[in-house]
């Protein structure tokens, strides 16, 4: 066997590894969500509202898990179609940091809730599932939370988030399709970093 054929064939080893070693999607949920809600409860500076702190936190343990271009896809709609490559990735950039300050601004408003997983059923061929949640609240009903993930080579990545039956991302659609009759994608582009550049609610540090 020669050198060409060795690597090739180690490459293919190590990738069946990988993918035989890919976390299920409902472990990767909760093991993410575990890992956050730990760190903002042992946290005092997210616990007091530290808006640079709970960023912080969202780009090192969440936004790995994301996958970004699709969510955008999907809130932008049928006018992300008539984008430009560039604008589709101005558009994804900003969007995600539209969604990072939404989802660190719910961190920072964390307090006693904890997370009921559902049961989670999957056949192996599935490459698109939602993984079923609960934020149980002391005094409240729980809020069901759903997660949409899609397998891709890279692992499941999730491209929404369902919250009491309203999707984040789609959330977004008629907002943005109205920015973008009036104004264009350039306009729709301009309006979510305006949005992005308004301050970040909650405290912030001095570094």
């Amino acid at each position: 066997m020669n050198i060409k054929k060795f690597l090739l064939l180690g490459f293919a080893m190590l990738m069946s590894a990988a993918a035989l070693a890919q976390e299920a999607p409902d472990a990767l949920v909760k093991r993410v969500t575990n890992e956050v809600l730990d760190i903002v409860r042992a946290d005092k500076e997210l616990q007091s509202g530290n808006a640079r702190r709970a960023i912080e936190l969202v780009d090192q343990k969440v936004l790995p898990h994301f996958n970004f271009s699709h969510m955008t896809a999907l809130a932008v709609g049928k006018d992300w179609r008539t984008a430009t490559p560039d604008q589709q990735q101005r558009l994804t950039a900003e969007f995600k940091t539209l969604l990072v300050r939404t989802y660190s601004n719910a961190l920072t408003s964390y307090k006693n809730q904890t997370i009921r997983y559902k049961n989670f059923k999957m056949n192996p061929a599935d490459t698109d599932v939602v993984v079923a949640t609960e934020i149980v609240q002391p005094g409240a009903q729980p809020v069901r939370l759903d997660y949409s993930l899609e397998k891709l080579d890279s692992g499941w990545k999730v491209y929404d988030v369902v919250v009491g039956g309203m999707s984040l991302v789609t959330n977004y659609r008629d907002q943005f399709g109205q920015e973008v009759r009036e104004s264009g994608i350039d306009g729709l582009i301009k309006a979510i970093a305006a949005k992005n550049n308004k301050p970040q609610a909650g405290k912030t540090d001095k570094k």
